[in-house]
C-alpha cells in the first residue's frame, strides 16, 4: 500500500533562467549541478556565519528549464528576496508558483505529474509536486513515519540562526556536498566537519506515554541537555548533547530515551573511538 498525504505547510519556488545552476551553486549546501542527472537534491541555505536559515528538496523540472524549491511556505517568504539579493546579473528569475506538494510513502511510486524520491538517506518516500491522485493518508501519519526514519524537518527541528548543519544530520542525510567548492557558509561548516565540533545531534526519542509540546527541555537528573523539536505522540525529535545518550531522560515529568537511527549510532560511536 502507498500512503499520500498534501503537506499544506509546504510550498514551491521557481527558480528559471540560463544561469540558475550557477546562481544557486554558490548559496546552497549541496550540489545543484548533480540536477543535471538526478531528479532531486536536498540542501540548505545559511548565513554568511554558516547556521541554518531554510532547507528544501531542488527539483528538476527540465520539461520547463526551471529548478522548483519545495520547501517551508514560512521560509519562503524569507527566502526569495534573500536569494534575490544575490541575482546581480546573472540570467535567473525566483517566483513563487501554485504547484501543491504531498508527500508519499509505501512499496509503489506514486501516480503524479512530477513525481521523485526523497533523496535524504533514509528511504523516505517519494515528493509529488502538482496535482495528485486522491490522499488516503493525514498529516501525522506523514510525521510519525517521518520521525519513525529520524528525518530532519529543518523548519521544525533547526533553529534559525543557531543550528549548524551537521548537529541536524544534513551531512549523514546527504545535504552537504564536501567537494563542490564555496558557498554561503560553506568555511564554519566544513570546519566543523574536520574538528569534529559535532556535540550536539538530532535524534529521534521515544517514550511510553505522549511527550510534550515542541521546546520543552530534555533534562538529564538536573542538567539540561536539550530540547524536543517536531513531535507526534509517543516519539519525537529532539536535539541532545551527545554524552546524554544511554542516559535517563526526562521532559516536563515524562521520561523518554534517546533513539538514534542506525547510521546516527554508528558516526557518534566511531566519534567516540576517535
Amino acid at each position: 500500500m502507498t500512503c499520500l498525504t498534501p503537506l499544506p505547510d509546504r510550498t514551491v519556488l521557481a527558480v528559471s533562467g540560463e544561469d540558475r545552476f550557477t546562481f544557486l551553486q554558490g548559496l546552497v549546501s549541496n550540489d545543484v549541478m548533480s540536477l543535471q542527472t538526478q531528479p532531486a537534491v536536498w540542501s540548505a541555505y545559511l548565513t554568511a556565519q554558516g547556521k541554518y536559515l531554510a532547507d528544501f528538496f531542488m527539483i528538476a523540472d527540465s520539461a520547463q528549464d526551471r529548478i522548483l524549491l519545495d520547501c517551508d511556505a514560512a521560509q519562503a517568504a524569507m527566502l526569495a528576496p534573500r536569494l534575490s539579493r544575490y541575482r546581480l546579473r546573472a540570467k535567473v528569475a525566483i517566483a513563487p508558483t501554485d504547484l501543491a506538494v504531498h508527500a508519499a510513502w509505501g512499496d509503489v511510486a506514486p501516480e503524479g505529474e512530477l513525481v521523485v524520491k526523497d533523496p535524504r538517506t533514509g528511504g523516505g518516500g517519494w515528493r509529488v509536486i502538482g496535482p495528485a491522485s486522491t490522499p488516503n493518508a493525514t498529516f501525522e501519519a506523514y510525521e510519525a513515519h517521518r520521525i519513525g526514519l529520524s528525518l530532519t524537518d529543518g523548519a521544525q527541528d533547526c533553529e534559525a540562526e543557531k543550528t549548524l548543519l551537521l548537529e541536524a544530520n544534513f551531512d549523514l542525510l546527504g545535504g552537504i556536498s564536501w567537494t563542490k567548492g564555496c558557498y554561503m557558509g560553506q568555511e564554519l561548516t566544513a570546519r566543523t566537519r574536520y574538528r569534529g565540533l559535532v556535540r550536539r545531534r538530532l535524534m529521534r526519542v521515544t517514550s511510553h506515554s505522549t511527550l510534550p509540546a515542541p521546546g520543552t527541555p530534555v533534562m538529564q537528573g538536573e542538567k539540561l541537555v536539550g530540547d524536543l523539536r517536531s513531535v507526534v505522540g509517543t516519539q519525537g525529535m529532539a536535539m541532545l548533547r551527545t554524552e546524554s545518550i544511554g542516559q535517563i531522560l526526562t521532559a516536563d515529568g515524562v521520561t523518554l530515551r534517546a533513539a538514534p537511527a542506525s547510521w546516527l549510532a554508528e558516526t557518534l560511536t566511531q566519534t567516540a573511538e576517535s
